[in-house]
């Protein structure tokens, strides 16, 4: 969520955030009901000071008149006594009237709270303007030796090469007509070389961030209440891709819903929570599986291990002060790491900085790294791909977006032992089977054998070969 007093502040620059995002979303209509709450808020404020003023001086009131009374009679009595009768009645129609505007208050809360949680965080300036990933930028790239991924795979190898489907399907490392059986289109089974390489990978990312980099090892649930979807900013714009578990439909209190990615959970342990200034930055590294309904995705990639509804993924998440510097520092330090994983695996891959159009509600800034993979992009007159770079990490520096939401906040000697929001960063380390996809067509043979890359070897038994 946005700060609000930012909001009222300079509402011109959420404004052009939004625009600048293209996430429509009605920000006057949100400064107008902020604007009558306030005003709601202090005449109930105002009435409640009254309140306590009346009561405070109603005894000795009532005492005087209750003295005049027994001395009075005719007119002058009765006009006592609807003077008395008034000042009993006072703090009770007092407390009438701020119970409407209570009632006023909670009526407006509603329609206020669902758009603020609508209002993206505005892109950093430095981002670069553009409607969609189309729009991205090519920041740099990376190749192993002796390899050009502005060239054919066959230009670099000296062969055409298979796709990861059929080197699988070669070594009997997937099965995907009965993971259709069992579950529907976009699923799959892996077997055998299929499955260690896929666990080898996850295992090769998880020790590399936290025996390396020093990220807390931390297991968390993939299945989360809806106010810690609303809380990471995956709700309410991300709900089409969010799996519901519909306990409300058996009696349970409340939904549940299968997460996205290891983010959700990580940033959900310190929800409502403050945090001493003196134990950041927080760096935690989770390996969860990961469900995506791929909403809007008819259609595409639809063959192969690129987009599916279920993976695995190794997730990096660090909480640091509330300082521009320091999430833009983390925001290198964690592309860096995933950056040094993928070169010592010898896989080409390049970083894309995303335009304001592909950022999405929650980003200040996203830096996407893509591998390059033999068997996407366009054919060739044979009909073979050109390869193509596709995604497989994304970085994210999202400031106090989530923070804000979950209520999580930190005090110490910088904030005068007030609290503040922190920030927060997350990136992927490692998502399988998608990254699987690079490592076996890259490192693929002429004769079909793959080459596992040495760093996986360990956790492949010793094997330096999958044929």
């Amino acid at each position: 969520m946005i700060d609000l007093k930012a909001l009222r502040d300079d509402p011109d620059r959420f404004r052009e955030g939004a625009r600048r995002k293209r996430i429509n979303v009605n920000i006057d209509r949100a400064l107008e009901l902020d604007a009558s709450r306030r005003e709601l808020l202090a005449e109930q404020e105002s009435l409640r000071a009254e309140q306590k003023r009346i009561e405070k001086e109603i005894g000795p009131k009532l005492g005087q008149l209750m003295g005049r009374l027994k001395k009075a009679d005719g007119a002058e009595r009765e006009s006592l006594e609807q003077e008395a009768g008034e000042l009993r009645a006072a703090p009770t129609k007092l407390k009438e009237q701020i119970q409407a505007l209570e009632a006023r208050i909670a009526a407006m809360d509603p329609e206020l709270q669902e758009l603020l949680l609508q209002i993206p965080l505005p892109p950093d300036a430095d981002v670069p303007i553009g409607e969609s990933a189309d729009d991205n930028v090519q920041i740099e790239t990376w190749n192993p030796p002796e390899f050009d991924a502005s060239k054919s795979f066959e230009q670099n190898k000296g062969f055409a090469p298979k796709s990861h489907i059929d080197l699988m399907h070669m070594h009997d490392m997937v099965d995907f007509e009965r993971a259709v059986k069992i579950a529907g289109s976009r699923s799959y089974v892996l077997t055998g070389d299929g499955m260690r390489l896929h666990n080898a990978i996850l295992r090769y990312a998880f020790d590399f961030i936290t025996n390396n980099h020093g990220f807390r090892a931390t297991s968390v649930p993939v299945i989360v209440r809806e106010e810690c979807m609303v809380g990471t900013g995956f709700f309410p714009a991300g709900r089409d891709q969010a799996y519901r578990v519909a306990e409300t439909e058996r009696g349970g209190t409340h939904d549940f819903f299968l997460t996205g990615t290891g983010e959700v959970g990580l940033m959900g342990l310190h929800e409502n929570e403050i945090l001493d200034e003196a134990n950041l930055p927080l760096k935690y590294a989770t390996v969860s599986t990961c469900f995506r309904r791929e909403a809007g995705a008819a259609g595409k990639d639809t063959a192969g291990l690129f987009r599916i509804h279920q993976f695995d993924k190794v997730e990096q998440v660090v909480i640091c002060r509330a300082d521009e510097e320091e999430s833009r520092k983390w925001h290198r330090a964690m592309i860096g790491i995933v950056e040094d994983l993928l070169k010592s695996l010898e896989l080409p891959h390049r970083l894309l900085q995303c335009c304001t159009g592909d950022l999405g509600p929650k980003n200040a800034d996203m830096i996407d790294i893509e591998c390059w993979m033999p068997s996407r992009g366009d054919v060739d007159a044979n009909g073979v791909p050109t390869g193509a770079y596709s995604e497989t990490h994304s970085a994210s520096r999202l400031y106090d977006f989530q923070c804000r939401r979950l209520n999580m906040r930190y005090k110490g000697e910088s904030t005068g032992n007030s609290t503040v929001h922190c920030h927060s960063l997350n990136n992927t380390v490692a998502a399988s089977p998608r990254i699987l996809i690079p490592i076996i067509e890259i490192h693929q043979n002429e004769d079909g054998s793959i080459t596992i890359p040495a760093p996986l070897r360990p956790y492949m038994n010793g094997a330096e070969r999958i044929g």
